[in-house]
């Protein structure tokens, strides 16, 4: 065995123990945690979050059924140093199924929304963004109740996204032409 191969085994040993601990972690009601970059992070759910992932959920179902494979706050690990990321809003392909181990993969991903926290804003807008673009998830949506504004990525290409866009809330967000095919309209998303 060389030094390399020592390296990987605890690298995976590492990872897999990690992995360990967060499924076992308690989580009190009313806070989400997640991996990012082989770091915890637990933050509260506030009231203006959570009407803020139920209007974009609410927008999928009316646009795909009941019966879309989308939910919130559940793991999905996406590439990257051991990201186990819970997004707040995730779709799925139809034909999407858990791997192995019971988690849903990343490669099934067909739409992503996070609702911007001030102690966690820097990961959404950063390594969140980049792991969803190497991931090559077709759209990606950040709400931002502080700034009053919606950021959209589309088009993911070599680990980043080609197309951005901004739309402060009030207004109506195209996604017609992507895999959600919907015009999102945010006059009633509610700001912080």
């Amino acid at each position: 065995m060389t030094v390399l191969d020592d390296r990987t085994a605890m690298a995976e040993s590492d990872t897999a123990r990690l992995d360990e601990w967060f499924e076992l972690m308690p989580v009190p009601e009313g806070f989400r945690a997640e991996i990012v970059g082989g770091c915890f992070h637990m933050v509260p759910q506030r009231n203006t979050h959570w009407q803020i992932i139920r209007r974009v959920v609410r927008a999928l179902e009316n646009r795909f059924g009941p019966d879309v494979m989308v939910f919130s706050d559940v793991r999905i690990d996406f590439p990257g140093h051991q990201n186990g990321f819970c997004p707040d809003v995730a779709m799925l392909k139809d034909s999407a199924e858990p791997d192995e181990t019971g988690h849903w993969r990343h490669q099934d991903v067909q739409f992503v929304s996070e609702v911007i926290s001030q102690g966690t804003a820097a990961n959404d807008y950063g390594p969140k963004r980049t792991a969803y673009a190497v991931a090559e998830v077709p759209v990606y949506l950040i709400a931002d109740p502080y700034q009053g504004r919606c950021h959209v990525y589309t088009d993911p290409k070599d680990g980043e996204y080609v197309r951005a866009l901004e739309v402060r809330f009030g207004g109506d967000i195209d996604l017609t032409g992507t895999t959600v095919d919907l015009v999102l309209k945010t006059h009633d998303f509610p700001r912080d």
